[in-house]
C-alpha cells in the first residue's frame, strides 16, 4: 500500500496546471452508452475512478481506446447491462450507468455502489425518477434491477433534495425517452452543464442546464461526438489553498476561476490575494497572516463540500476561531482527528467544527479516510514542521492526477513509497 512522505515548511511557488474534472469525466463516460457511434472525450484525468469506469464500460461491451491523451468509446452491438459488485465497490459514480442502460437497452442490473464513507448518499432519487419515466424497479441481493421493455416516457420529476448524480443520471435517461421531461430542483453544478453540452453535441435537446429547472426533449437516437472535459474545480481549489497554507504563491493554469466564486470570496476574506489573470488562469498569493473565517458548505454555487476538509486545514493556520458547518454529508469530519494529531485545535459539535487557529502544525503519521480528507492532510503536511507520513493514499489517487509530481514541481518535498 502506497504512502506519501512529506517534508513540510516550504512555501510553494511557481506554475501548476489542473487536469480535467473527474466528476465531469465520469458522467461523460457513462453517456457513451447512449449511442452506438464513437464518442471521443478529451482531457480525461488519469485517476483511479476513471480506470474503474473504463473497466465497467468494457464489461458492458464497450470498446475503450486511448488515443493521444483522449479516450474513444464505442458501444456497438448488444450490451451486457450489468455492473457487478467487484467492479463498482470502490466508486459511488457507478450508479451513473443506470439511466443510460435503461434508456438504450431497456434494462439494467447495477450493484449498490461503494465509494468514500463520508455519509449516506442514497440513490433513491435516481430510482424515483426512473419510475416516473416508466421503469420498473426492484432491489434484491445488493443489486438494483430496472426494466423498461417498451422504453421510457417523459415526465415531470421533482427532487426532494438536490442531487448531482441523480440530475445527471435522469438527464441522460430522458434524452432517449418519448416526449418531454422536466427536472425540477435540479443540481446546477458546472459538471451538470458540461454533461448537457456533451449530450447536445450527441444530438440531445436540453434546455436550462445550470439552472434549477432542466427540460429534455427525447429523441429517437443519439450519435457520436467529440468533447473536452472541463477543468477540475476541486483540484484547482486544492492548489489555491495549498498556496495560502504554505505562505507561497501559485499561478494556477487550465482552470475556471468562474467555477470557484465561493472559495475565492473566502480566500479574500481570509487575507489571501487572488487575481484572475484570464478566463483560465489565476494567481494566488499568501499574506503573512491568515484571518479566521466561518464557512458553511452548500450546493453550487455555494462553497463545495469537496473543499471543506482542505479549507479546514487552512483555518488551523489562521488567526482566530472559525466555525465550519458541513450541510451536505454527515460524516465528513473524519479528517479532524488526524489534523489534531498534527497539532490542530478542533472541536466537533454535531454538523459543525470549531477551529482555533494559529496553531503550529508538526509532522506525524496520519491515515487518510477518504478522497478529500487525504488532500487536507497533504496540505497540512506541507505547512507543518518536520516529516509527515500519510497512509492509505489510494484515496488520493481516486481523484487527483499525479498530485505529488505536480506539487514537487512548485517546491513541495513529497515522496511516494510502497510498503
Amino acid at each position: 500500500m502506497d504512502k506519501l512522505v512529506v517534508q513540510g515548511g516550504r512555501p510553494l511557488r511557481g506554475d501548476i496546471a489542473v487536469s480535467g474534472a473527474k466528476n465531469s469525466a465520469l458522467p461523460a463516460l457513462a453517456a457513451c452508452l447512449l449511442t452506438e457511434e464513437t464518442v471521443t472525450l478529451e482531457r480525461i484525468p488519469g485517476v483511479r475512478d476513471i480506470l474503474t469506469m473504463q473497466q465497467l464500460l468494457e464489461y458492458t461491451g464497450a470498446t475503450v481506446t486511448p488515443s493521444n491523451g483522449h479516450l474513444e468509446v464505442t458501444t456497438r452491438g448488444p450490451l451486457n447491462p450489468e455492473a457487478p459488485y467487484d467492479l463498482v465497490k470502490t466508486m459511488r459514480a457507478s450508479s451513473l450507468i443506470l439511466g443510460p442502460l435503461v434508456a438504450r437497452h431497456g434494462s439494467a442490473r447495477v450493484s449498490m455502489p461503494g465509494g468514500c464513507a463520508i455519509g449516506a448518499r442514497p440513490i433513491d432519487l435516481h430510482l424515483m425518477g426512473l419510475e416516473r419515466l416508466g421503469a420498473e424497479i426492484r432491489q434484491e441481493h445488493g443489486y438494483i434491477e430496472a426494466s423498461a421493455s417498451r422504453g421510457l416516457t417523459g415526465g415531470r420529476i421533482y427532487f426532494d433534495k438536490i442531487t448531482v448524480t441523480g440530475t445527471e443520471d435522469l438527464m441522460m435517461a430522458a434524452t432517449l425517452a418519448k416526449g418531454d421531461t422536466i427536472l425540477e430542483n435540479a443540481a446546477r453544478e458546472p459538471e451538470v452543464v458540461d454533461l448537457a453540452e456533451l449530450l447536445t453535441k450527441m444530438g440531445a435537446v436540453i434546455e436550462g442546464a445550470g439552472t434549477s429547472v432542466i427540460r429534455v426533449r427525447g429523441v429517437e437516437a443519439l450519435h457520436g461526438a467529440r468533447h473536452a472535459i472541463i477543468p477540475d474545480r476541486i483540484e484547482a481549489g486544492t492548489y489555491a489553498i495549498a498556496a495560502a497554507i504554505t505562505g507561497g504563491e501559485l499561478v494556477i493554469r487550465n482552470c475556471r476561476p468562474g467555477h470557484l466564486g465561493a472559495l475565492i470570496q473566502k480566500l479574500w476574506q481570509a487575507g489571501v490575494h487572488v487575481e484572475e489573470l484570464d478566463a483560465c488562469t489565476m494567481r494566488v498569493s499568501a499574506t503573512p497572516t491568515l484571518r479566521a473565517q466561518d464557512m458553511s458548505t452548500e450546493e453550487y454555487p455555494g462553497f463545495a463540500t469537496d473543499l471543506q476538509a482542505q479549507y479546514m486545514a487552512m483555518m488551523t493556520r489562521a488567526d482566530g476561531i472559525s466555525i465550519i458547518r458541513e450541510t451536505i454529508f454527515e460524516n465528513r469530519f473524519m479528517h479532524v482527528l488526524e489534523l489534531v494529531r498534527m497539532g490542530a485545535s478542533i472541536r466537533i459539535d454535531g454538523r459543525q467544527a470549531i477551529v482555533a487557529g494559529s496553531r503550529k502544525l508538526t509532522g506525524a503519521p496520519v491515515i487518510a479516510s477518504d478522497l478529500r480528507a487525504s488532500a487536507s492532510l497533504l496540505l497540512a503536511a506541507m505547512a507543518a514542521e518536520g516529516e509527515t507520513v500519510i497512509d492509505r493514499v489510494y484515496h488520493l489517487d481516486r481523484g487527483y492526477e499525479r498530485i505529488e509530481e505536480k506539487l514537487a514541481g512548485v517546491g513541495a518535498v513529497v515522496e511516494r513509497i510502497t510498503d
